[in-house]
């Protein structure tokens, strides 16, 4: 018998009831930690977030800052006296147009602004003599000085002309253009004394360097324990892409000296941090001559000598930023996936072995400082939660921010299974693939239920034992549905020979194992065969779009694509348009059958399953005239079509009001094309429960 019901299922408005916890950074004496923490308002459509102090021994989290709305990334300073954060604030009558550094006393007070810096602050690192702090910033490379800055700045964000011009290669990423004409570069801040700006100079003034244009943050560059030396990634070649092969640099902060220190044009460097003596420094490696799905691996470089060696090329594993050096510098720690989940693991240098510090379901982020560590973690039963870790001792939880809200709401059962899937031999028996199942509350073998595939993207990511705000698997099985995530091939955390199995061949083994995953539940009682759905985002959508190219009408009863790559010609549109032959083997001005032969809208003459059609018009990953292609195809040939598009979102769907949008359509949508009633309540779709 089925245990009874004694809270209702989550809801789309308990998603953004939970209050998001940022990633922690440690006080040195390990003793206290500050995060940054996000609650959003459903009636107001907007986030909130505040610093939040958390006792590592013991006691009740304490809010630090209270006058800001978006403050985030604080970092602890060495002497433990100050923690810096960015914000947007209004301080002395002038209110922030960029983001700004600020600092403040972990005792409390008022945070101040600690410089003044036009173009604004993106991320930043501590010197360790806790009064100094280098940070990045997109400025004009052919001016010098704060104060031509400050006028190109105004200039430019008060001009009439909205048009953008340029001659660059990469000049788009994710959901935003590059700034116009600048390039992130290294600034030095010197603290300036109580009230008083600091000052601030352009380590990169005059020079041809600069960080990475997507995304520069905190990994990209380390400050050498003395405080002298500065080490950073850049990127050699004089035309910037976004497949670019970086290389190491080290600069002298007094003299502004720089040495590469290394470069291979066949491996990618990223990640550096010094080790604890300054004279080695960790980084990774990935040999991209090889392929460009090659993984980022553990590398090191040795002052003497000044050389670098791969050293956990035998282990079958990507390393993941930011890299932490243990205080003894014998050993790093990183997270890295394996099998559908992210653990938090200590690389022991001198045997060249991998252990798991901590377990996941999913490592999101940790701190170690003083023999304390700190993680943040969550799976597919709870969202992050922080735990510190003090030796000779058991995990301690250091907050229940969301506790409250989740002891309410009864969830779904969670499951591993393991299914033989296709073949990337060719041989005859399948390869072992792994799938995630989340049941509906209160679930009962006795009774049928619908089957809702949930097919991540990538393709070379993995469906994990996590928590999804944006495609939540316990929100989906709260409407009755038995929920699978399959780690089809090409998914990572299975080892590289998995992962770069569907190279060239986009779809084929995919769909061999949504479909062997489809064949093995259908062998369970519970499932109704005729209630079969599949869902996706990204490669996901892109998926459910060659599934119905592929797949006869009434194999399942639905699909929903959301920002679905459609046509590969047409993509070239994307931000990664550089990848495009890697991944599907030619240009297609090369050989347009083999890009057809991956394209789901060269077999739309076979289409014929109903599918909600789901993009944001700021998504430059998949433009969403691939959303719109496919819909208006899908209208043309006369197949039951929605479309959901959404002027201000990008690849995800990020604000609380269009998400409760976003999971509406998509329940109804399912609801509508179910053949069959449901096992669980409706009033939970729309909050209501």
């Amino acid at each position: 018998m089925p245990k009874p019901r004694k809270n209702p299922s989550i809801t789309v408005d308990d998603l953004w009831r939970i209050e998001r916890i940022g990633a922690p950074s440690l006080a040195p004496d390990g003793a206290q930690a500050v995060a940054a923490v996000t609650r959003y308002s459903m009636e107001d459509n907007r986030a909130a977030a505040s610093l939040w102090l958390l006792s590592t021994l013991g006691g009740a989290p304490r809010r630090l800052t209270q006058c800001g709305d978006k403050d985030g990334q604080p970092r602890w300073s060495p002497r433990g006296d100050l923690i810096a954060f960015t914000a947007r604030r209004e301080q002395d009558g002038r209110k922030d147009t960029q983001a700004q550094l600020y600092v403040i006393a972990p005792d409390g007070g008022e945070a101040r602004r600690a410089a003044e810096v036009a173009t604004g602050v993106e991320a930043f690192r501590w010197c360790p003599d806790g009064r100094r702090l280098v940070f990045v910033s997109w400025v004009w490379p052919e001016l010098r000085g704060p104060a031509a800055q400050a006028r190109q700045h105004k200039a430019f964000s008060g001009r009439k002309e909205s048009g953008y011009a340029t001659g660059e290669s990469q000049y788009r990423h994710w959901d935003h253009n590059l700034p116009q004409g600048r390039v992130p570069h290294l600034h030095l801040l010197e603290l300036g004394a109580e009230g008083a700006a600091g000052k601030v100079r352009d380590l990169f003034e005059g020079t041809p360097y600069e960080l990475g244009r997507a995304e520069p943050d905190a990994t990209h560059f380390d400050v050498s324990p003395d405080g002298r030396r500065l080490v950073f990634a850049f990127d050699p070649a004089p035309v910037k892409r976004s497949d670019g092969r970086y290389a190491l640099a080290e600069m002298e902060l007094r003299s502004g000296r720089v040495r590469v220190i290394a470069q291979d044009a066949d491996w990618d460097f990223a990640s550096p941090r010094y080790a604890p003596d300054g004279d080695r420094i960790a980084f990774t490696a990935s040999h991209q001559a090889v392929k460009h799905t090659m993984p980022a691996q553990l590398a090191l470089w040795e002052r003497e000598g000044s050389a670098w060696a791969l050293v956990s090329g035998e282990w079958d594993h990507a390393v993941h930023a930011p890299l932490h050096w243990e205080d003894d510098g014998q050993a790093v720690l990183f997270t890295a996936e394996d099998k559908g989940r992210t653990h938090l693991w200590r690389f022991d240098l001198p045997d060249r072995r991998a252990e798991v510090v901590v377990h996941g379901a999913w490592v999101a982020a940790f701190d170690k400082a003083a023999g304390t560590l700190v993680t943040l973690a969550n799976s597919a039963l709870h969202p992050d939660r922080l735990h510190a870790h003090l030796p000779a001792e058991p995990p301690r939880r250091i907050e229940s921010f969301n506790d409250a809200l989740l002891a309410r709401i009864e969830l779904g059962r969670v499951e591993e299974r393991w299914f033989k899937g296709a073949s990337a031999a060719g041989s005859a028996e399948g390869d072992d693939v792994q799938m995630w199942l989340v049941y509906p509350p209160g679930f009962d073998p006795k009774r049928k239920y619908p089957l809702l595939h949930n097919i991540h993207g990538g393709p070379h990511t993995t469906a994990g034992d996590n928590w999804h705000h944006r495609w939540n698997t316990q929100a989906f099985a709260a409407q009755g549905y038995v929920v699978a995530s399959v780690n089809y091939h090409g998914s990572s955390s299975f080892g590289y020979a998995f992962l770069d199995s569907i190279t060239h061949r986009w779809g084929a083994l995919e769909l061999q194992d949504i479909e062997a995953a489809t064949e093995s539940l259908l062998r369970q009682r519970w499932i109704d065969r005729r209630r079969l759905f599949a869902t996706g985002g990204s490669y996901g959508g892109f998926m459910v779009a060659w599934m119905n190219g592929h797949l006869p009408a009434g194999r399942y009863q639905a699909y929903v694509c959301h920002a679905g790559c459609f046509d590969w010609v047409a993509m070239f549109a994307d931000d990664a348009w550089s990848w495009h032959a890697k991944e599907l083997g030619r240009w297609y001005w090369d050989d347009m059958a083999q890009i057809h032969a991956q394209s789901p809208h060269a077999h739309a003459a076979a289409m014929a399953t109903p599918t909600l059609v789901i993009h944001g018009a700021l998504d430059y990953r998949v433009p969403d005239a691939q959303g719109l292609a496919y819909y208006n195809t899908l209208k043309a040939r006369g197949i039951d079509a929605r479309l959901l598009w959404f002027p201000d979102e990008n690849h995800w769907v990020l604000k609380p009001r269009n998400s409760r949008q976003w999971y509406g359509e998509f329940f109804d949508w399912l609801e509508r094309h179910d053949p069959g009633p449901r096992p669980s309540a409706k009033a939970s779709r729309r909050g209501k429960a």
